[in-house]
This record gives structure tokens, C-alpha cells and sequence, in this order.
């Protein structure tokens, strides 16, 4: 068996010594990341009893537990991830890239009259270290993830998108605030300090 490296040792000290890893081990949620959405939920009452809600990059399912939990049992929850989750009770899931066609039809079959009340979107590449490479495939992400809303969104509905810092940010934001009554840039406390992720909120969107 192949010796991890210093750096993976280290990683792997930190992960198990984070107080969010701990609190989501104790509380049953699949990762930390449930830490982030539920402080700007709090704060901004982004699901809503009832609530259609499309979770993006679901897997490993932090959020659509959270969410599924807020909406009630007048809600749904659409989940879609190219990788495999493990089902969560009361959670549609969709495993594929939703930019093929075949995908997409069956998210959105799944949306009432195709449409949703909230998007989210937890998406993230695979890193490699090398913020070249990195954050373009972020930015991606995201920009597929504000497309997604775009197309699927009620008038009034909400998105909250996961963005990396750096070329095309500004621009991401821009064209957000002309769709979009109010946008906000939020880090949750549960956001690694070092870590370039940043949530855009993007709230009351408009028909154009």
C-alpha cells in the first residue's frame, strides 16, 4: 500500500480536528458543508416551507438533507451530481452532468411545471493545487450553475451559488445583478479561512 504524503497526513489532522467535521459526524449530516447553507438559511430564510428546490452537486448530500428538512413535507427536493449519493428519504436524485440532454430532461420532469423556487449550488472541480488550472474550472461551475437558474427559476426565486475568487468573479456578479433584485457576496464562518470559496446569494429573479 502506497504511504500518504506530509501534506495528506496533514490534511487529514486538520479535517478530523475541525469543529464542523465534528459537529456533522454527531449530528448525522453527510459533510460540514451543512454548516454553511444553514447560517445563510438563518439568516436570509432562503427555504420556505413548501419550497421546490433544485440542489446542484448534491453529493454527498449535506445539503439536500438540510433542505429537505426546511421545506417540509409540502416541498421537494431535486437533487443531481455526476457522482453516486446514497438516497436520502423525501430527496428526487438525478446522478449525471446535467449539460447533457438526457440528464436535464429528467431534472427537469421532476420540477413541477419545470420550475423551482430555490437553486443551489454547492459544485466544486476536483483541485489540483494549481490555481491556474483551478479556478477557470470554478468559475465554470458556477456560470453553469447561475445558467441553471436562469432557466428554471420562478419569477421572485432564489439562487445560492458557490464561486471562487479571481478572473471572470466580477463579471459572474455583474450580469447576476441585472437578473436578480438583490445580490449578496456572504462567507460563512464554516468556510475554511484560507479557502478562495465565496457564496453568491442571489435573490428575486426577474423575467427578462
Amino acid at each position: 500500500m502506497a504511504r500518504r504524503s506530509k501534506s495528506s497526513d496533514r490534511w487529514l489532522k486538520e479535517h478530523f480536528r475541525d469543529p464542523y467535521v465534528q459537529r456533522a459526524q454527531r449530528g448525522g449530516w453527510r459533510s460540514r458543508a451543512v454548516f454553511k447553507l444553514e447560517e445563510i438559511d438563518r439568516r436570509e430564510r432562503l427555504l420556505k416551507p413548501g419550497a421546490v428546490c433544485l440542489d446542484l452537486g448534491a453529493a454527498p448530500g449535506g445539503w439536500s438533507q438540510y433542505a429537505r428538512g426546511r421545506v417540509g413535507p409540502a416541498g421537494r427536493i431535486i437533487a443531481t451530481d455526476i457522482l453516486p449519493m446514497e438516497a436520502i428519504p423525501g430527496v428526487e436524485f438525478v446522478q449525471g452532468d446535467f449539460r447533457e440532454e438526457e440528464v436535464l430532461g429528467r431534472v427537469l420532469s421532476l420540477l413541477p411545471g419545470g420550475r423551482a423556487d430555490v437553486v443551489l449550488s454547492d459544485m466544486a472541480p476536483s483541485l489540483s493545487g494549481v490555481d491556474v488550472i483551478d479556478q477557470p474550472r470554478s468559475m465554470h461551475l458556477a456560470e453553469l450553475a447561475l445558467d441553471m437558474a436562469r432557466r428554471v427559476l420562478k419569477p421572485g426565486g432564489d439562487a445560492l451559488i458557490k464561486v471562487f475568487q479571481g478572473s471572470g468573479f466580477e463579471d459572474l456578479v455583474k450580469g447576476a445583478r441585472t437578473e436578480f433584485g438583490r445580490v449578496r457576496l456572504v462567507k460563512p464562518q464554516a468556510s475554511r479561512a484560507r479557502s478562495p470559496e465565496i457564496y453568491m446569494l442571489a435573490l428575486q429573479f426577474r423575467l427578462v
